[in-house]
């Protein structure tokens, strides 16, 4: 079955590649596709497709006013307050809530003059999309001495999906410093800042000419609230705050997010959480015969000359992980939420690791 899935795998494009994680009416076509067998739009999935955390910040009581009135100013400045104070954002900058951070992410290009931009790449494909939209000079560069001499303003996701690459706070703080030396910009996008607090952009002196983006929903398992923030010098700020509108994040995002990032003691027992449960996996993956080549603790980046064909066995097992077109060998992994769901992982691991040895 191995071969036939590989040969089938190979027949399909680059192109037909899913973009994101996550959508399994789009895994159960594709499993479709490559085993002939006719779609099952109920059949049960083991998604590890996304990097987001399968133990979810538990959620609070929500008052019936959080749904039917439109949010007071006073309650998202306590919002604000609270990621403040959870971010450690410096006072000189500011900070603005959005639908997701997805939303900032297309948002932001706008806000510049067509110009270079510089993605540090491979990375989070939305980036170079936003940008070239936005009618930008995108270049995808492979290191900051490339990004630096691209002329323009640089885009670096830190820690990098997929493969966890990280710049230290410092170096960070240098290179936007750098850049606003020559009225450019230096754009950070932490969707996985909050595994690791004292690591970000904003944990040195915040210089002039960055922005910092957060996600609410990876680290807190709450991805479908849609929450993120942009944290900038006020200016920009502000014109990102207009751009947003009023109302921008709902009532009920208001309430769970105010009370998860001011939980403390979570935070701390989920880090260490999931860094024991990334070890657990990298032991999974190890055994399975794959290289562990980078991620974070919400995910794992493997590697395999034979990947195709363990992707479409995973496929067949309606075992969901992210591949990607740029690199055939990887695969990416998120945390499986329980034991029986590391032994259905397991057990297709081992009969892919049985057949690559035969």
């Amino acid at each position: 079955m191995a071969r036939k899935s590989e040969a089938r795998h190979k027949g399909m494009l680059a192109a037909d590649l899913p973009v994101h994680g996550g959508d399994l009416a789009e895994a159960e076509a594709l499993r479709a596709g490559l085993t002939g067998e006719a779609a099952d739009p109920h059949a049960p999935w083991l998604d590890l497709s996304t990097g987001i955390n399968p133990w979810p910040h538990p959620l609070p009581e929500i008052g019936a006013d959080a749904w039917r009135a439109l949010p007071s100013r006073r309650e998202l400045d306590a919002l604000l307050d609270a990621a403040r104070a959870c971010y450690r954002v410096p006072s000189k900058l500011r900070i603005v809530a959005a639908p997701g951070s997805e939303a900032l992410i297309h948002l932001l290009p706008t806000l510049f003059d067509p110009a270079p931009a510089a993605i540090v790449s491979p990375t989070y494909g939305e980036h170079e999309r936003s940008w070239a939209q936005a009618g930008h000079d995108v270049r995808a560069v492979d290191n900051i001495g490339a990004a630096l001499a691209a002329a323009g303003n640089v885009v670096l996701v830190n820690p990098n999906n997929p493969d966890g690459r990280r710049l230290a706070p410092e170096e960070i703080a240098a290179l936007a410093e750098r850049l606003a030396k020559a009225g450019r910009w230096l754009i950070v996008d932490e969707a996985f800042g909050d595994l690791d607090p004292h690591a970000g952009a904003l944990a040195s002196a915040a210089p002039d000419g960055l922005v910092v983006l957060r996600s609410f929903g990876k680290f807190f398992g709450l991805a479908g609230l849609r929450l993120g923030f942009a944290i900038a010098p006020r200016d920009l700020a502000a014109r990102i705050e207009a751009r947003l509108g009023s109302w921008a994040v709902s009532g009920p995002a208001i309430a769970v997010a105010r009370a998860a990032l001011g939980d403390v003691n979570w935070q701390r027992l989920t880090r260490d959480r999931l860094e024991a449960e990334a070890a657990r996996l990298d032991r999974l993956l190890e055994a399975g015969g794959l290289e562990i080549i980078g991620g974070t603790a919400l995910f794992r980046l493997a590697a395999h000359e034979r990947a195709a064909e363990l992707f479409a066995d995973l496929l067949a097992a309606r075992i969901y992980v992210r591949r990607f077109a740029h690199d055939p060998r990887w695969l990416r992994f998120g945390l499986p939420a329980c034991a029986a769901d590391s032994a259905r992982l397991g057990a297709v691991l081992a009969g892919f690791a049985a057949g690559a040895r035969r």
